[in-house]
């Protein structure tokens, strides 16, 4: 009856990579940097979030 644990962990990071994903769109980066930051994120979710806060754009 209760939400099964994984299904919620993974909403969760769902809507972390999303919101990346519109962080990353709304930035001041270029087009090119955008577009390869987004295709990391979608891609490689678990490093690619990592690596975005890390060096991703601010803004």
């Amino acid at each position: 009856m209760g939400i099964e644990v994984g299904g919620l962990l993974g909403l969760i990071w769902l809507i972390i990579v999303i919101w990346a994903i519109v962080k990353v769109a709304k930035s001041g980066a270029g087009g090119l940097a955008k577009l390869v930051w987004i295709l990391v994120l979608l891609f490689f979710p678990l490093v690619g979030l990592i690596a975005w806060f890390l060096f991703g754009p601010k803004g």
